[in-house]
C-alpha cells in the first residue's frame, strides 16, 4: 500500500499555500481510500507543526479522518488516519 504523503518544506512561508496545500492534500487523501496519511511539516522550531495541528483540529476538517498523531519515531511527522470503505 502506498504512504500518500505531503511536504510541506518547500512552502513553509507562504501562510495561504499552506492552507491550501493542507485541505486539497486532505480532501485528496480522504476519497482515495487511504488508510493513513503523512504529513511533514519538519521538525524546526515546531511552529509550523503546531499550525498543521491547528488545521487538523477546524471542525469542519475534523470530519474527514478518524485520528491524527506525531510519529512518536519522528516528531517532524504528523500521521492522518482514515476509516476505510466497508469497515466497521
Amino acid at each position: 500500500m502506498e504512504l500518500l504523503s505531503l511536504d510541506l518544506h518547500p512552502i513553509f512561508r507562504n501562510n495561504r499555500d499552506i492552507d491550501l496545500a493542507l485541505r486539497e492534500f486532505l480532501f485528496r487523501a480522504a476519497r482515495s481510500g487511504a488508510e493513513v496519511a503523512e504529513i511533514i511539516p519538519g521538525k524546526g522550531t515546531g511552529q509550523l507543526k503546531k499550525r498543521v495541528i491547528a488545521f487538523l483540529a477546524q471542525k469542519h476538517i475534523r470530519k474527514l479522518y478518524v485520528r491524527m498523531e506525531t510519529d512518536a519515531t519522528n516528531s517532524g511527522r504528523v500521521l492522518v488516519y482514515f476509516s476505510r470503505p466497508g469497515a466497521t
